[in-house]
């Protein structure tokens, strides 16, 4: 096998000096790269506004205010925009699974009449551009048809749109594909029905998927801008992201980054909790063509 460094060429002291070198040096990089971003914006929370204005900017506060987070916290009524969010994020997450995965599940391995075809109809609502179906989704949730509902300042007018995720179900449909028949037609034979080999036999196979699939809803719900904006005229219903922008042009500027650091603090906590599940879903196969 031909490499850019030879083994022989690695074996030698010399070699191995530079291999490691150049090794260090680039994970160095790319980790200061996505650290320091982070770290930008978590001290300059802690900047006075004209500190965190100044040019050329300084790398550490030549004087510290943590309680600019406090503030933050309370001048803009974090918590409660935390807890529309949480609501929000959180509904979206359990109905996109509800739907996505018993779609999947059938399209999978129950094989419909016609099944393909309507994959590709699905499929092919990822190539529309989101702002396309603004007007008609909007439209749709302030009169829903038959029930003639208007969703406005309800959760359910985020909930109910993201419920039919079509990526979401062509990620799950590729994972459920690797399941083996074979062990879905034992359970048959026993005389479990397709929901209980559901319940008991492809969801516990499929949690690293789901958790995967499950990140996805919680973000996009929780970073989300347009659709909350629209959907939410009641300011104390607004998710943060909304929140954020409302306040922005009267909210000093450290006060404003603290609270998108504040923001952005359960996403992160979320991925380090579940980096081994998401790690494990993204490495199972679910995205190889």
């Amino acid at each position: 096998m031909r490499t850019i460094v030879s083994p022989a060429q690695l074996r030698s002291r010399r070699g191995r000096l530079i291999y490691w070198s150049l090794l260090v040096l680039l994970l160095a990089a790319f980790t200061l790269a996505f650290l320091f971003p982070l770290y930008w914006a978590a001290t300059g929370a802690m900047k006075s506004p004209g500190e965190l204005a100044r040019t050329p900017p300084t790398v550490v506060p030549r004087v510290w205010h943590p309680e600019s987070y406090v503030q933050a916290w309370q001048q803009m009524d974090l918590g409660r925009y935390f807890l529309n969010t949480v609501v929000v994020a959180g509904g979206a997450w359990l109905v996109q699974l509800v739907v996505d995965v018993p779609a999947a599940f059938a399209l999978s391995k129950l094989r419909p009449k016609l099944g393909n075809a309507v994959l590709g109809l699905m499929l092919a609502t990822l190539m529309l551009p989101a702002s396309a179906l603004l007007v008609p989704t909007y439209l749709t949730v302030t009169d829903v048809p038959l029930l003639h509902l208007n969703l406005l300042n309800s959760p359910t007018a985020i909930w109910l749109p993201a419920a039919a995720n079509a990526f979401n179900i062509y990620v799950l449909k590729r994972f459920f594909d690797q399941i083996p028949d074979e062990l879905l037609e034992s359970a048959r034979l026993d005389g479990a029905g397709p929901v209980r080999i559901l319940l008991r036999i492809v969801l516990p196979l499929s949690r690293p998927i789901l958790a995967v699939v499950s990140i996805f809803a919680v973000v996009t719900a929780w970073k989300d801008f347009i659709w909350p904006l629209l959907v939410f005229p009641d300011p104390g219903k607004q998710t943060l992201s909304v929140l954020l922008q409302r306040v922005a042009i009267d909210m000093p500027l450290n006060l404003l980054v603290a609270g998108l650091v504040l923001a952005g603090v359960p996403m992160v906590a979320l991925f380090l909790v579940f980096q081994r599940q998401i790690l494990a879903g993204l490495g199972s196969g679910a995205f190889k063509g």
